[in-house]
């Protein structure tokens, strides 16, 4: 069986996503196999998840996609070359000949090309340069710079907030030496988190709609808003109050060198972040003072939460230690045991076997557990949620 695979958040999942679903399978057959790689209860804008990733993965199911795997926690909260890198590498040990994903520009040529030049160790060497010149200078910006600086059009790409991402897909591809073949899918409607109205929201857009109590269901499929609308009616959705207070009563604990062993936390950026949470009473207002032009809100926002669920820069210095199944349907299944004993990295149905994986896959997995349970307690549904609902929990069955 034919498989492609897709690397994916679904926070929620709207008709944008089904859209590219629809194209997947309309360019590749229709027996092909969607395996998607999605992030946990914690997303990589260093966010909470609208929905907790056992519902996101039926979602997706219930509307074209075939398996759906979950991305470890230190991957769902690592800059966009940490996520794709581990999300590439699942998609590869599990066998996936192509990778498909949205692009503004959907030019293979012009995004590979690019790709190439960022990944070469001169452009790197050139990059960092830049910020030593200039101490207003992100990396992304510096980026952007040096590839304006020679010959073609590809630094325009860099604009693009799903470009970018295809570009860290295409990276990944290389550095892993996965032989997936890449294909484009053009994106439709509002951009990544932009909040323009188009009759395809952003992800943004919808999580705006769902906080303020609204009806989100013009813009997603009615098989996935009921989904959603059952765990909403159910009040199986985290308070974004509730959270915060979690959150704020681990981090007021942790000492400054805590900050300085998070992921991205170079450059004294875990201590700007440290200083800002002295100085104010909300973890929004702590993002706003430590955030610059260098260090932006969404990192600050991921080295939050990294310090918050006990994450440290050591957790992805290894690729990801095992592959841990959310969903699937029959075609999904199908395809799951035809892999079984074929993995390069242990495929896990249930969560005990993740302790026959070593010291390392454990560690993992128990800090995707414990962040679970965060998540479990700032939902007014999940009450009497028993902690440790990971490890008890299997694959939804769609």
């Amino acid at each position: 069986m034919r498989r492609v695979g897709i690397v994916c958040e679904y926070n929620p999942f709207h008709k944008g996503h089904f859209y590219q679903l629809e194209e997947t399978h309309r360019l590749l057959g229709e027996d092909t196999a969607v395996i998607c790689v999605m992030s946990g209860d914690f997303v990589q804008r260093g966010e909470a998840a609208a929905f907790d990733k056992f519902t996101r993965a039926e979602a997706a199911c219930r509307c074209g996609a075939d398996l759906v795997a979950e991305l470890p926690l230190p991957w769902c909260l690592s800059s966009a070359e940490g996520f794709a890198l581990g999300a590439v590498t699942i998609l590869n040990a599990l066998g996936c000949e192509t990778l498909s994903f949205g692009s503004e520009s959907a030019e293979l040529d012009r995004l590979e090309s690019l790709a190439a030049f960022v990944v070469d160790p001169e452009t790197e060497t050139r990059i960092h340069r830049r910020m030593d010149g200039d101490a207003s200078l992100s990396y992304a910006r510096a980026r952007q710079l040096i590839a304006a600086e020679t010959p073609g059009d590809t630094a325009a790409l860099l604009t693009n907030p799903n470009d970018i991402l295809a570009i860290e897909y295409l990276k990944a591809i290389r550095k892993t030496g996965a032989s997936m073949q890449a294909l484009p899918i053009r994106r439709k409607g509002a951009g990544h988190d932009s909040t323009a109205e188009d009759a395809c929201c952003s992800a943004m857009q919808l999580r705006q709609m769902l906080r303020r109590g609204e009806d989100p269901s013009p813009y997603i499929p009615d098989t996935a808003m009921a989904v959603f609308q059952r765990e909403r009616e159910a009040g199986r959705k985290p308070d974004v109050r509730l959270m915060e207070i979690a959150l704020l009563s681990r981090l007021y604990r942790l000492r400054p060198e805590e900050f300085d062993a998070l992921p991205d936390a170079g450059g004294g950026a875990g201590r700007r972040l440290y200083q800002a949470l002295r100085h104010t009473g909300s973890l929004s207002a702590a993002v706003a003072e430590a955030s610059s032009k260098r260090y932006t809100a969404a990192r600050m926002r991921r080295m939050a939460l990294c310090a918050a669920l006990g994450l440290c820069a050591e957790d992805t210095k290894a690729p990801p230690p095992y592959i841990r199944i959310l969903g699937s349907n029959e075609k999904g299944r199908a395809c799951l045991s035809a892999l079984r004993g074929k993995t390069d990295i242990a495929l896990i149905n249930k969560a005990a076997e993740v302790r026959k994986c070593g010291i390392h896959a454990e560690k993992i997995f128990t800090l995707g557990a414990d962040a679970h349970d965060l998540y479990n307690l700032t939902c007014p549904g999940k009450e009497a949620v028993k902690p440790g609902e990971d490890w008890r929990r299997t694959q939804t069955i769609v």
